[in-house]
């Protein structure tokens, strides 16, 4: 076997152990305490013995571990033990005290995002007493490109950097990865409805450096109606010691609850999100 062909086999069962970790994080799983090979099978439409070797494999080298009760793998210690030491992970627990100021004072949902190449990662959700939750947010990634979380993390970057991106990355899907625990029949369909229903605003490099001046000298980007039909949100950028921006707080929610107060929603966010910074070592 050549290199070549190694390499690709070696990659294609690496993407499968990381699918198999990909569900047992999902919603379901997460509902469940856990998932039976039989349903990791089935969500991801391979074959039930493969899947029990593979769990097996994985259960070996602490990724996952199985209930001796009730025979449901969840995910195991070595991967929180690695998340622990990530960046990531400080920011999600600063990030905590300041998620829930923003819901008490809005009584919306409030989202940490991240930037990952072009999609907006959510690693952190404070949900609020309004908030309908079939399915959790933590863990998707959404085009950066249509949310105020995505245009506010790249507010800090140069016109080059922002061209460049722009041109890998504005045609991305609007769902980088489905909503998984969900049947494909019952996945939202973003990409269509986006089409027919919600407003364009970013429609060229030109419109998308004016946006991002404009969030630049207010302090906050907005979205109404951009992502999903009947959807607004605001976002604000957050500063570590380095004075870059390395994540953002974002409220998003039914226009009919905010779409009337979304700037004072903004600068609200705003000024949660400078008060995190100045505790990650940004100036005020």
């Amino acid at each position: 076997m050549s290199n070549l062909s190694e390499a690709r086999r070696n990659t294609s069962g690496l993407r499968r152990d990381l699918e198999v970790l990909e569900v047992l994080g999902s919603h379901e799983s997460m509902q469940s305490s856990g998932l039976g090979v039989s349903r990791v099978a089935e969500m991801t439409q391979r074959d039930k013995g493969q899947i029990s070797r593979t769990l097996a494999t994985l259960a070996d080298t602490g990724f996952v571990e199985r209930d001796r009760i009730s025979g449901k793998y969840r995910l195991g210690y070595q991967l929180y033990a690695m998340a622990s030491r990530t960046k990531e992970a400080k920011l999600v627990e600063d990030s905590a005290s300041f998620l829930r100021k923003v819901v008490n004072i809005t009584h919306e949902t409030a989202h940490l995002c991240v930037l990952r190449g072009g999609n907006v990662l959510t690693l952190k959700s404070e949900m609020s007493t309004n908030a309908f939750r079939g399915v959790g947010w933590e863990g998707v990634s959404v085009a950066a490109l249509r949310t105020s979380s995505g245009r506010a993390l790249l507010s800090d970057w140069s016109e080059e950097d922002v061209r460049d991106w722009y041109q890998e990355h504005a045609k991305d899907s609007l769902v980088i990865q489905p909503v998984i625990g969900l049947p494909v029949s019952a996945q939202p369909d973003f990409n269509t409805k986006t089409a027919n229903s919600t407003i364009v605003k970013i429609r060229n490099l030109d419109d998308l450096l004016k946006e991002l001046d404009l969030i630049r000298r207010q302090g906050y980007a907005t979205v109404d109606e951009e992502f999903e039909f009947g959807l607004v949100g605001a976002s604000a950028p957050i500063r570590d010691n380095s004075e870059k921006i390395v994540g953002v707080i974002n409220v998003s929610a039914p226009k009919t609850r905010i779409g009337q107060h979304l700037n004072q929603v903004g600068e609200l966010v705003a000024k949660i999100s400078g008060e995190l910074s100045v505790k990650l070592g940004a100036t005020a």
